[in-house]
């Protein structure tokens, strides 16, 4: 079921109504129904999938805090979470990327091979709620958080169904913790959800889809294209993906916020980073804090000299490219995020030892803009990767984005070409324009829902619904008007 969906429009008034009719100690099993009858929406089938995930980590919760109380720090119980976790991730998601890639590995030294076919659709969402079920495991381990006894209750923390298939990753010291407190209706948690939803659904549904269909026309016939045409489609494609992303990521912390959860924000503008390693801090919060705590700290993260933080970088950023999809491209994309942020070390580590601040004024607004529009070019050349369908697609794809000097696209009717029509393409980039001043304002720590909430009543509503009619009227909608698709659904 997704958010843009008319089903999830029925779908979510109905538990909303229902949650708060229903005494607080029935809510949370509620809560627990509808999550999996939300998951089962895709495959009844592989609710099984996440159900087992839940009680080996569950158990494993259990056993780590019996061991403790014997004076034993249950580091089998992990291992065996983890493990038995990862197996199960592998199999449905890496099993035929492995066979394929070491049946081409031993073919290239003559060795003729052919691993076994397994055919199974890939489980929506179990790269997000296998690396949540796993950090609760390691947290209760590390003492962060206390082993949840009602087995239930942490199902839900597992199914939650605002964050279930594509994040934020949350940690059970937030979420569990609060689906342990049953909180009464709030009006104002209704409306600053209910806004940050309508946001949401803005992002994806008028820029998102409508940017898909330009990046995904160009991406098909790449070979049609040269230089700038390419250029526009990757930068095209970064805003898709964004708002795709952001957009899911605001209707799942709206959801929860009008359910009376606080999920962590996902999102911070991360296109104004100034570095790679700032983008990463921004965007994504959820997996690259999950990566930062449970792999790159506990490998020694910094504490171990320059070259062994250099080796825990590089080694998290391709497992990260690799989390995202069962392909070399994302190894690829991980990999270059991690080289660009050892290359923005290496280079700060220089600029402190001559004497730039005399020469440069890095606090000014030229240079900061200089930084944020270098950093957003290295990450649109990261995103030609996450894109392609191969490595040669994506070199090929770069070679010809750099072969042709032609600017005057930007003058002619080449950009109509590319996908979209001239009134399509215009609302774009004035829905465009829209993101980059809300963004602006959050750099700024203004907070555009407490503006809105000092008008009067009549220039609210006029807002929100302006804002309502121009999604369904400017909205993407898909044949027989289907909902698209999330991208990191598929993750």
């Amino acid at each position: 079921m997704l958010f843009n969906s008319v089903p999830f429009l029925i779908f979510f008034p109905v538990v909303l109504a229902v949650h708060f009719m229903l005494p607080k100690r029935a809510r949370y099993l509620w809560l627990l129904a509808a999550s999996y009858y939300f998951y089962m929406c895709w495959n009844p089938a592989y609710a099984l999938l996440m159900l087992t995930s839940t009680v080996i980590t569950w158990l494993s919760g259990q056993l780590i805090t019996r061991a403790r109380s014997v004076g034993k720090p249950g580091k089998m119980y992990v291992a065996l979470s983890f493990v038995s976790n990862l197996a199960i991730l592998f199999f449905f998601k890496y099993y035929q990327f492995a066979a394929e890639s070491l049946t081409a590995a031993l073919g290239r030294f003559g060795v003729s091979w052919q691993a076994p076919v397994v055919d199974v659709l890939l489980p929506v969402g179990i790269s997000f709620y296998t690396f949540q079920a796993l950090s609760y495991t390691m947290d209760v381990y590390r003492g962060d958080s206390q082993a949840e006894g009602n087995f239930l209750r942490y199902a839900l923390f597992v199914s939650f169904f605002p964050q279930l298939v594509a994040g934020p990753i949350e940690r059970s010291s937030n979420l569990l913790s609060q689906l342990r407190k049953e909180k009464p209706f709030d009006p104002d948690n209704f409306k600053n959800g209910a806004l940050m939803m309508l946001w949401g659904y803005f992002q994806k549904m008028v820029i998102a889809d409508r940017a898909a269909v330009l990046a995904d026309h160009v991406f098909a016939n790449y070979q049609s294209y040269a230089g700038y045409s390419l250029a526009v489609a990757v930068v095209v494609f970064a805003i898709q993906i964004y708002c795709d992303f952001g957009g899911y990521s605001a209707i799942a912390i709206g959801a929860a916020k009008i359910l009376g959860v606080d999920l962590m924000q996902n999102f911070r503008q991360p296109y104004f980073a100034q570095s790679v390693g700032e983008f990463w801090r921004r965007w994504h919060i959820s997996l690259s804090t999950w990566f930062r705590d449970y792999l790159y700290i506990p490998l020694g993260g910094n504490r171990k000299g320059i070259l062994r933080k250099f080796l825990n970088l590089m080694i998290t950023f391709l497992l990260s490219g690799l989390w995202h999809g069962a392909n070399w491209t994302y190894v690829v994309w991980g990999g270059l995020n991690g080289l660009f942020q050892i290359a923005g070390d290496v280079k700060n580590r220089l600029l402190r030892k001559l004497p730039v601040d005399r020469l440069i004024n890095r606090s000014c607004f030229s240079y900061r803009l200089f930084q944020r529009l270098f950093t957003f070019a290295l990450i649109c050349l990261t995103w030609v990767f996450f894109r392609a369908e191969s490595i040669s697609q994506a070199l090929d794809f770069l070679k010809q984005m750099f072969s042709v000097h032609n600017p005057w696209i930007f003058f002619d009717e080449t950009l109509y070409t590319l996908g979209l029509s001239r009134l399509e393409l215009g609302i774009l980039l004035f829905s465009a324009g829209v993101l980059l001043a809300v963004d602006i304002a959050h750099e700024h720590g203004v907070s555009l829902r407490a503006r809105l909430a000092e008008q009067n009543l009549l220039f609210r509503w006029a807002v929100y619904v302006g804002v309502i009619v121009f999604i369904l009227i400017y909205g993407m909608y898909g044949p027989g008007f289907d909902a698209a698709q999330f991208i990191y659904f598929q993750f």
